[in-house]
């Protein structure tokens, strides 16, 4: 058995519905007191609260006027960065402070505390969000073109104008933020393009320079240098055959001249009729070398043409009425012909001899002819050589400059580049800077005025009067049952009978006395009394106080 000075523990019971409603009426002064206190003090904060008015305006973007595939702009911020820019140039501390004076904002606090906390309350107090269309939300895009900004006051004339004045602002950073960019932009790209044409102007010269020093000698050149160079040592090689051919040629005609002498030399001299006759046989004589003279130029011109040419045909033509002409000459000589006294004839040439003669100066012709013509072959071949010397040095000095001529080259062409790009960027620029000087860029649009508020979007005074009755409710029942289980007394015949395990056989109810009684009524009822009108006292000071100062 267990002493009987060590104390018996034991579990409590489980509660049920009986014993709940015996707790609440045990406690309900603990319940409804704070309940009523949350009541009275939601009520006196909730219209205690200032009013806060929310005046909204409406901001859109509007495109160039001119489309951006014409004319690109050189301020390239996307929207959401441009609209984040504009914020924050609006919320420096000198504009805020500016509003704050010009408005005079938040006068109870003025002077009692810092600049610092009235401009960062105005801060939180400016509002600026992007406006969503129905199909951006529905492509998941995350910019708009549309924004709203909202000002937040206890006064909703000053909320308003104060909208008013921040979407000014908006409009002026945009124009001066898009103007001074775009000079900025326009600017820089002008000093980048004077630079670029300064190196390319020496890069150019440079190259200039280089090209002129080596003329002909340029690796570029090589390629003409070698087709040039076949060429000529082609052409020397066909004038090496004509010289060779024309050497032939000329000893030919020298052996056929040699022929020509020992033939004239083997004919006998014949006597001629007299000095007639030997005039006659002078005129003969220059037919026979106008005779000679064609078929010269006649032989000549069928080396080079066909039969059917017409220089041949005509050739052959003049040739034969000379000939006609000889003959027929040759005929009136004949028959003129009568007969002298005897006297002593002289020596003439006999038509062997005239023919034998002719041949030998028609072949002395040719010979000077071939001997002009390898002379003009010869200098021919010497400027030729010449030429193909120049050529082959040039050739080999190709290499030894190539390195430095590749680096030249590669630096024009990359300043080139780059010269082209600026010039093309910088007239971009211009173009875009000009539109931004006539207003015709970027620009915003007030879509919707500063509203005026006519009711305040905060205080929720009835959430708040709730909430505040929800946590004086929720605190007096958790003190109930804080008292409830901090008392450990039997309370009821069933915790009697479940905490001893005896049988009851009867109980007897608390008898008091009739004047303690009624003296703690009293006074509950007087504490009560006091409470609950104090507590309206306080609620209806706050109403009237919000209906007569506070709207």
């Amino acid at each position: 058995m267990l002493p009987m000075n060590q104390p018996i523990t034991t579990g409590r019971r489980p509660m049920d519905v009986e014993d709940v409603i015996d707790v609440i009426r045990r406690h309900k002064g603990w319940i409804i007191g704070p309940t009523f206190g949350g009541l009275v003090i939601g009520v006196v904060v909730a219209f205690l609260w200032p009013d806060t008015y929310i005046s909204e305006a409406t901001i859109r973007i509007v495109p160039p006027a001119v489309p951006e595939r014409y004319v690109p702009s050189n301020v390239n911020l996307q929207i959401g960065q441009r609209i984040a820019a504009l914020e924050q140039q609006v919320r420096t501390r000198t504009n805020i402070l500016n509003l704050i004076n010009q408005n005079g904002l938040y006068p109870r606090k003025k002077g009692r505390v810092p600049d610092e906390d009235l401009i960062e309350e105005m801060q939180k107090a400016i509002k600026i969000s992007p406006i969503a269309s129905l199909r951006e939300m529905a492509n998941n895009q995350p910019v708009s073109t549309a924004f709203k900004v909202s000002f937040g006051y206890e006064n909703r004339y000053l909320a308003q104008k104060v909208t008013a004045q921040i979407v000014s602002m908006f409009l002026d950073e945009t124009i001066r933020t898009r103007s001074t960019e775009s000079v900025m932009t326009t600017g820089f790209l002008k000093e980048q393009l004077e630079a670029a044409k300064k190196n390319l102007d020496e890069i150019e010269n440079r190259l200039t320079e280089y090209k002129m020093k080596f003329a002909g000698k340029l690796p570029e050149q090589l390629d003409s240098n070698l087709a040039q160079l076949r060429t000529l040592e082609t052409q020397l090689t066909n004038t090496g055959n004509a010289i060779t051919r024309a050497t032939q040629e000329k000893l030919l005609l020298e052996n056929n001249l040699r022929l020509a002498r020992e033939q004239l030399a083997a004919v006998p001299a014949s006597p001629t009729a007299g000095l007639e006759a030997t005039v006659k046989n002078e005129r003969v004589a220059a037919l026979e070398r106008q005779i000679l003279i064609e078929e010269t130029n006649l032989a000549a011109l069928r080396q080079q043409y066909s039969e059917v040419h017409p220089d041949v045909r005509r050739a052959v033509a003049r040739l034969e009425e000379l000939r006609r002409s000889r003959e027929a000459m040759l005929k009136a000589e004949a028959s003129q012909t009568k007969p002298q006294p005897e006297q002593p004839e002289p020596v003439v040439l006999t038509k062997e001899q005239r023919q034998a003669q002719l041949e030998i100066e028609r072949l002395q012709g040719l010979i000077r002819t071939k001997e002009m013509e390898i002379e003009q072959y010869n200098k021919e071949q010497a400027r030729l050589s010449k030429l193909i010397k120049v050529y082959q040095e040039r050739i080999e000095a190709s290499p030894i400059g190539e390195r430095r001529y590749a680096e030249l080259t590669r630096d024009y062409q990359l300043a080139r580049r780059q010269y082209e790009d600026l010039m093309l960027k910088s007239s971009q620029s211009s173009m875009a800077t000009e539109l931004e000087t006539r207003k015709q860029g970027e620009t915003l649009e007030v879509l919707e005025q500063a509203s005026l508020p006519q009711t305040p979007s905060e205080p929720n005074r009835w959430l708040v009067v709730s909430i505040s009755v929800v946590i004086g409710l929720g605190l007096g029942v958790f003190l109930a049952a804080a008292r409830e289980v901090k008392d450990t007394s039997l309370k009821s015949l069933k915790d009697v009978r479940a905490y001893t395990g005896l049988p009851i056989l009867g109980s007897v109810p608390l008898v008091e006395n009739d004047l303690l009684v009624q003296r703690k009524r009293r006074l509950a009822w007087v504490a009560w009394s006091s409470a609950c009108v104090i507590g309206f006292l306080l609620m209806l000071g706050s109403v009237y106080y919000y209906y007569t100062k506070g709207a």
